[in-house]
């Protein structure tokens, strides 16, 4: 997942790799000024100080006395005592060296990664170091749509707003809309575009699989300052009050949704379950529930219901029809 890198992540970028270095440096120069160590990182002799107690706390699995890093700050100057190891070389077991194969190669192939030089190469040491185990067999699974997400994020990356034919499935329906991108991310193992849709006049995720066609436009894409990216640490989708709650009790073959859906409540009653949720649009929520068939029952809401009703009367009567009134192909 790209995503625009804030003040925030950005320092705490910088201190993981400041106190990486930190603990080398100091072994290299015992009895070192505090503030020409602070000179030397860039930061000042307060932040300095904040780092070497986060320091003190830093160790091997255990945290008890003999793992922590130790040290001595007399005064002014420091000296690392005890480095719990850290200048030893890493060494992975043979299923840690895998799953380090396997991570990385997914972060390569997977379209829209960023730093992929840096993954390459971290990949390519591994390797040598696990020699075998390294060519076992294992299935990667890459993302779908995994040619057209390449294509939008290189067209992101030219700065170029794009009309969209994008089939929305809550309303089940494909629409024309021109949006502002602004960054490709991967959630869930989807692939989705956000951007600003001057159609809906705010920021929108567009799933690069419901895309069915996409065209640069000569104009640059402008996100107006209202442009939020969305938090997708918790998933794209969150509930909330004033979405329409639905209420459907669940056979055995089709508990499957509680894993699939969100769900504010799920509860057994006998053999089956009564389920809670939220959904953005009731018309999404009856061509789900048609489509489960007899393994659920809707309970709620009387307009869902209502709906649901009136749509499985009307196939029945289509069934009912005499057949000399049902259209034959020619």
């Amino acid at each position: 997942m790209t995503a625009p890198r804030t003040p925030a992540n950005r320092a705490s970028a910088d201190r993981l790799g400041r106190l990486l270095n930190l603990v080398p440096y100091l072994l290299a120069r015992p009895g070192i000024a505090v503030a020409e160590a602070a000179a030397d990182h860039g930061v000042s002799e307060r932040q300095l100080r904040e780092d070497l107690e986060l320091l003190w706390v830093c160790g091997l699995p255990g945290y008890g006395p003999g793992d922590l890093i130790d040290m001595a700050l007399d005064g002014d100057r420091v000296t690392i005592t005890y480095d719990a190891g850290i200048d030893r070389p890493l060494r992975l077991n043979p299923d840690e060296a895998l799953a380090l194969v396997v991570a990385l190669r997914m972060l390569a192939e997977t379209p829209g990664i960023g730093a992929r030089d840096a993954i390459e190469r971290a990949l390519a040491k591994i390797e040598n170091a696990a020699g075998d185990q390294a060519g076992a067999p294992v299935e990667v699974r890459l993302p779908a749509n995994a040619e057209r997400l390449d294509a939008i994020r290189a067209a992101v990356e030219r700065g170029r707003a794009l009309q969209l034919t994008y089939y929305t499935a809550a309303r089940d329906e494909t629409t024309q809309r021109v949006v502002d991108p602004m960054r490709v991310l991967m959630v869930g193992g989807r692939g989705y575009l956000e951007a600003w849709c001057r159609r809906a006049d705010a920021t929108r995720l567009f799933r690069v699989d419901r895309i069915d066609a996409f065209t640069e436009l000569d104009e640059p894409a402008a996100p107006p300052v209202e442009a939020v990216p969305h938090d997708v640490s918790d998933g794209v989708f969150h509930p909330t009050a004033d979405l329409p709650l639905v209420t459907v009790r669940v056979g055995r073959g089709s508990r499957w949704i509680t894993e699939y859906y969100p769900c504010e409540d799920v509860r057994r009653d006998g053999d089956e379950w009564v389920v809670t949720m939220r959904v953005t649009d009731l018309g999404w929520a009856q061509r789900l529930l048609l489509g489960l068939g007899p393994d659920v029952t809707v309970v709620g809401p009387a307009e869902l219901v209502d709906r649901i009703r009136a749509q499985a009367a009307t196939a029945l009567d289509q069934y009912a029809a005499p057949a000399s009134t049902l259209r034959t192909p020619q």
